[in-house]
């Protein structure tokens, strides 16, 4: 499973506990933007139904649906949408010498 801010590849056997934080960013793992019924399309952005409301979906939740993504490829290289808006927002307004 990839971290959903930092995308750093974290081994994951079966589950991932409600405590277990990235080794590079330390941001919680056990999350909604971390699960595989993460999406933004459906109610409340998850595909679980019986699922209660997080409204935060980047912080620490006790979930118990949470199944880790198994994000890989493409997906998985690409940087988190923060650090790719920060990048265009430098590039459209970089200092020229």
């Amino acid at each position: 499973m990839n971290c959903w801010k930092c995308g750093h590849r974290a081994e994951t056997i079966e589950r991932i506990g409600f405590h277990a934080h990235c080794p590079q960013c330390d941001r919680p793992l056990h999350v909604c933007r971390n699960c595989a019924l993460y999406d933004p399309a459906y109610n409340n952005q998850c595909r679980e139904t019986m699922a209660e409301r997080v409204v935060d979906k980047e912080r620490l939740n006790f979930c118990e649906y949470f199944a880790p993504s198994a994000a890989t490829g493409a997906a998985a290289s690409r940087p988190p949408p923060e650090r790719a808006a920060r990048e265009r927002l430098d590039a459209l307004f970089k200092k020229k010498p």
